[in-house]
C-alpha cells in the first residue's frame, strides 16, 4: 500500500505544473462552498448567541418579530407580575419592556443608508444582556434624549461615533456611549430610553417583554398558562430560540446559494481533474504494460492511479480551506430578513464545515479520477509494451 503511495506521489510530483494547475482548480471551489457556508454559520452563530436560554420573549401570538409586535401597556404590566421572574440584586425584577423600530442611517465612506434597528430599553435592559459592555462614555440617562450605539454601528455608519448627534423622530439624540455586545446582534443596535423613544415616535405600545427566569424549568408552564389567559393575546419564546428562529431563513438561503455555486463550478475542476488523469494515463502507456508484465494486478492499477487523482483533490482543499479560513478576520453586513435591518457579522469556521469541503474535495478527486484509472487498469499488456 504504501509502495502505490509513493509511487502516485511521485508521478503528480513529476508534473508539478500540470498538478498545480489542476489542485487549484478544486482549491477554487472548496473556497466557494466553504466561504459562502461560512457566512451562513457566521450568521446563525452571531443570531443565536445574541440570545440566553434563561430569558424569555414575550410578543404578540402572530408576531414573528419584535418588530411585526405589539404589546399594550395592559398586557405589558399583566406579564410583569408573573411569579416565574427572577429577582435581581438589588430585588427588583429582571424584567424589561423594550420597543423596536427602524430607521435608516448613511453610511460611512459611501451614499448608501441602511437600516439600523433602534431598541428602546428599560432599566434592567442591561442585566438581562451581561454580554454587553461599555466600551466608551456612559449609559443613557433615563429620561433624556440620549443614546448608545453598538461597535457595529459606530464603525460603519456616519456620525454615529462618540458625542455625535443623531436626527431621528423628529428630535435630535446625543450618543453618550457606544458598547460591544460581541458576536451577537445587538452590536448592530442602537439603544435608548423606552418611554423616550416611545413619545418620540408616537407609539402606543411595546415591541415585547424580556425577563429572566427564575427556574429555567418553569418555562412550560409559563408559556401554557401565559397563552391560554383570555385577557391577553401573547406567546412566549426562549430567547435563543427566537434567535435562532430568526436566523433559519437567512442562513437556509446562504447554503442553498453555496451548494448551487459549488455544483457549477465543480462541474469545471472535475472535467480538469479528468483531463489530467487522461494525459497521465496516455504518456504512462508503456510504464503501464511493464508494470502489468511485472505481476501488478489491475486493482493496483486502477488504485494508483485512482489514489492519485484523490491526492490532487485532498491537496485543493487544504489549500481552499485555507484561504477560507483567513476570512475569519472579515467582517460583513447583509440585510436581516426578518426585521429588514442591517446585521454585521464575521465569517465562522468550524470542524463540520471543515469535514463537508475535505469529503467534497475528495469526492471531486474520485469523480475525476475514476474513468481514466479504469482505462488504465483495463489496458492490454502486448499492446503497452509496444509502446516501450
Amino acid at each position: 500500500m504504501s509502495l502505490i503511495f509513493f509511487y502516485s506521489l511521485r508521478n503528480l510530483l513529476t508534473r508539478r505544473f500540470t498538478t498545480i494547475l489542476t489542485a487549484l482548480g478544486m482549491a477554487l471551489v472548496v473556497f466557494v462552498f466553504a466561504s459562502i457556508i461560512m457566512l451562513a454559520e457566521g450568521l446563525q452563530q452571531t443570531l443565536v448567541e445574541t440570545g440566553s436560554s434563561d430569558n424569555v420573549v414575550v410578543l404578540r401570538r402572530s408576531a414573528e418579530t419584535e418588530v411585526q409586535s405589539r404589546i399594550d401597556r395592559h398586557q405589558a404590566s399583566i406579564v410583569e407580575t408573573q411569579p416565574e421572574i427572577a429577582l435581581g440584586k438589588d430585588g427588583q425584577r429582571l424584567l424589561a419592556k423594550e420597543l423596536l423600530v427602524l430607521i435608516t442611517l448613511q453610511k460611512k465612506g459611501s451614499k448608501g443608508i441602511a437600516n439600523v434597528v433602534i431598541r428602546g430599553i428599560g432599566k434592567q435592559s442591561l442585566s438581562l444582556r451581561p454580554q454587553v459592555k461599555l466600551m466608551a462614555g456612559r449609559i443613557p440617562g433615563w429620561g433624556t434624549s440620549e443614546i448608545m450605539v453598538g461597535q457595529s454601528v459606530a464603525k460603519r455608519f456616519k456620525n454615529a461615533g462618540l458625542l455625535k448627534t443623531l436626527f431621528f423622530a423628529m428630535r435630535s439624540w446625543n450618543i453618550v456611549g457606544i458598547f460591544d455586545a460581541g458576536d451577537t446582534g445587538f452590536s448592530s443596535e442602537i439603544w435608548g430610553d423606552a418611554d423616550q423613544l416611545m413619545q418620540s415616535f408616537r407609539r402606543q405600545a411595546y415591541s415585547s417583554v424580556i425577563f429572566r427566569l427564575r427556574d429555567s424549568s418553569h418555562f412550560h408552564g409559563f408559556k401554557k398558562r401565559l397563552e391560554s389567559d383570555p385577557r391577553l393575546t401573547l406567546g412566549a419564546l426562549r430567547e435563543k430560540d427566537y434567535y435562532l428562529k430568526q436566523s433559519e431563513t437567512m442562513a437556509t438561503f446562504l447554503r442553498i446559494l453555496g451548494i448551487s455555486l459549488t455544483l457549477i463550478f465543480s462541474i469545471g475542476a472535475v472535467v480538469g481533474a479528468m483531463i489530467t488523469m487522461y494525459a497521465a494515463v496516455a504518456n504512462r502507456t508503456a510504464e503501464i504494460g511493464t508494470m502489468r508484465a511485472l505481476g501488478f494486478q489491475r486493482s493496483s492499477i486502477l488504485f494508483a492511479f485512482l489514489l492519485e487523482s484523490l491526492i490532487l483533490g485532498f491537496f485543493g482543499g487544504c489549500a481552499g480551506l485555507f484561504f477560507a479560513s483567513l476570512l475569519q478576520f472579515m467582517t460583513v453586513s447583509t440585510m436581516n430578513f426578518q426585521t429588514f435591518s442591517e446585521l454585521a457579522f464575521s465569517f465562522s469556521i468550524t470542524p463540520g464545515i471543515i469535514i463537508k469541503a475535505m469529503s467534497f474535495s475528495l469526492f471531486m478527486g474520485f469523480a475525476g479520477g475514476i474513468l481514466p484509472a479504469l482505462r488504465a487498469s483495463r489496458m492490454n499488456i502486448v499492446d503497452s509494451l509496444r509502446e516501450v
